[in-house]
């Protein structure tokens, strides 16, 4: 696994400009069927990726998080969610609540997450390659291949099964 997340932002990066043609065309005629497809396709991948060999997305970027994350993650760990925002959180450029740095204070040495079972929303949902209306979020796909080697795979098997 070392091996291969050393080579997927190159990988990416060689892949990038036709991944960028591809979400253009989808995102101008999606098949009646997208959403079933990146279901079956991000399931299919899940089955043969352990996230827990990677920790790649925790271990290189971070999350954001709502005001309901901030409540709940804060309940959990016993803190007032003003103490648990100055102790992890900064306000990025965009004004989104993300954590002060990566790798995220979260992560155990072993992949496993501290606060899972009340883990942000976006790490419930990463790396989104099961989301309703996919080719709304292609942008943010465009990053996640360089990031979650599953994501990498899922838009490769994608790419095959859909010809836009």
């Amino acid at each position: 696994m070392e091996e291969e997340l050393r080579q997927l932002p190159q990988k990416a990066q060689e892949k990038h400009s036709e991944n960028k043609r591809f979400f253009v065309k989808l995102k101008k005629k999606p098949p009646k069927n997208l959403d079933y497809l990146m279901q079956e396709l991000h399931e299919e991948e899940f089955q043969r990726t352990d996230c827990l060999n990677c920790g790649n997305c925790c271990k290189t970027t971070g999350p954001l998080f709502t005001q309901a994350d901030i409540e709940r993650i804060a309940k959990h760990l016993r803190l007032r969610p003003s103490d648990f925002i100055e102790t992890y959180l900064r306000i990025d450029e965009e004004g989104d609540y993300v954590l002060q740095q990566v790798p995220c204070a979260f992560l155990g040495a072993d992949n496993y997450c501290s606060i899972y079972k009340v883990r942000p929303k976006a790490c419930r949902e990463f790396p989104h390659t099961d989301r309703k209306k996919f080719h709304q979020i292609s942008n943010l796909t465009l990053k996640n291949v360089a990031i979650c080697p599953a994501a990498f795979n899922i838009v490769e098997e994608m790419k095959k099964k859909i010809k836009p």
